[in-house]
């Protein structure tokens, strides 16, 4: 039979355990008596010169360091490490720099120490959103004529992903950008995409010039043999149906390969 003080220790651990997890399934800290016996260090643990939040204050953002960015994002640490710990182990792993943020999966990110679910997806929406506002700062600098603007425009969305995507850029007969699509999804060395896809949408949208771009994951932007013969291929076809193939653009890394430029297309 279980005596009086057992039942009151089974209430104890009862309401110990009480929220331990969170909707992710996540630990989290437990408290007993006014003790948190397993603590994860926060900001404010951190000694006022090392805090991030007191640093911004009194420098601004352009002086914190890449970990002391993230911690402000990460705000907790694990069990007995600093939250900027937890950010500059994130920023020793495979890229070994804040395009980790980019480069690293959501399923290999919240696996990290001090990580975990929810701030792997904090993390990934802050890279979608300095993609989105690279892309809101070139659209309207865009020229059908100025091959520079496009790559500019594309390079943060593509220069990123490890395979090949292709995507098509519609302009109007006033050479303003009217929409885009992503046409295809290859390798690291090569994606398929033909005449036929890339006129399909044109027409649909009453295009009347297009600009064809994809990505080399390398790095190096420039052109292989397919990629000279699949230009040729479209400008012809564009010929015939009276929709312009301005420019092909290869995108590399914080680099770009241009068939206007280059004198390739007429």
């Amino acid at each position: 039979m279980l005596s009086f003080v057992s039942y009151g220790r089974i209430w104890e651990e009862f309401f110990a355990l009480r929220g331990v997890f969170n909707v992710f399934g996540e630990r989290k800290p437990i408290w007993r008596k006014g003790k948190h016996l397993k603590k994860s260090l926060t900001i404010k643990d951190l000694p006022d010169s090392e805090k991030p939040y007191e640093k911004f204050l009194k420098y601004g953002a352009e002086k914190l360091s890449d970990a002391e960015l993230l911690a402000v994002i990460i705000k907790a640490g694990a069990r007995g490490i600093k939250a900027t710990e937890v950010a500059q182990n994130f920023l020793n792993v495979r890229e070994r720099n804040l395009l980790n943020l980019y480069a690293m999966p959501y399923d290999e990110m919240k696996n990290l120490t001090g990580i975990g679910k929810v701030k792997a997806i904090q993390l990934k929406c802050i890279a979608e959103l300095s993609e989105r506002m690279a892309e809101t700062r070139y659209r309207r600098e865009i020229k059908l004529n100025d091959p520079a603007s496009a790559a500019r425009y594309y390079m943060e969305r593509l220069r990123h992903k490890d395979q090949e995507h292709v995507i098509i850029a519609l302009f109007n007969a006033k050479c303003c950008l009217i929409a885009d699509k992503e046409l295809a999804v290859g390798s690291a060395t090569a994606a398929c995409v033909t005449p036929r896809e890339i006129f399909a949408y044109a027409l649909s949208h009453y295009a009347v010039n297009i600009i064809l771009l994809h990505n080399h994951p390398s790095g190096s932007p420039t052109p292989s043999k397919e990629d000279d013969a699949l230009t040729a291929l479209v400008c012809e076809c564009g010929h015939m149906l009276q929709i312009t193939l301005s420019d092909h653009i290869i995108i590399g890394d914080h680099k770009y390969y241009s068939y206007r430029e280059q004198e390739k297309i007429f």
